[in-house]
C-alpha cells in the first residue's frame, strides 16, 4: 500500500534535487553538452533519481532510529465512527 513521505522525507529531497540539478548542470557545461530539451529532460530525470534516493535513504534512517510506525486502521462503518466520536447514529 502507498504510504505518505513524511516531511523530513519531503524537504531534504526537495533541497537534493536543485542540488542535483546545479551540479548536473555544471557537469554538462564543463562537457561542452548544447542547451536544449534533451538536455533539460536529462537533467530532471537524473535529478529527479538522486532526490528520491536521497528521500529513500532519510526514510530508512528514521525506521532505523524510530523504529516502524504503525498504520492507523479506519473504522469498518460510519456508524462505528460516529459511535467513536461520540455523537448520536442519524
Amino acid at each position: 500500500m502507498f504510504e505518505l513521505p513524511s516531511m523530513p522525507n519531503l524537504i531534504i529531497s526537495t533541497i537534493v534535487f536543485f542540488i542535483a540539478a546545479w551540479y548536473i548542470n555544471r557537469h554538462l557545461d564543463v562537457h561542452a553538452i548544447p542547451k536544449g530539451m534533451t538536455r533539460g529532460i536529462l537533467v530532471f530525470v537524473l535529478a529527479s533519481l538522486v532526490s528520491w534516493a536521497a528521500g529513500e535513504i532519510v526514510e530508512w534512517a528514521q525506521v532505523k532510529i524510530e523504529g516502524p510506525q504503525a498504520a492507523a486502521k479506519p473504522p469498518e462503518d460510519l456508524s462505528q465512527l460516529l459511535k467513536a466520536a461520540g455523537l448520536a447514529q442519524p
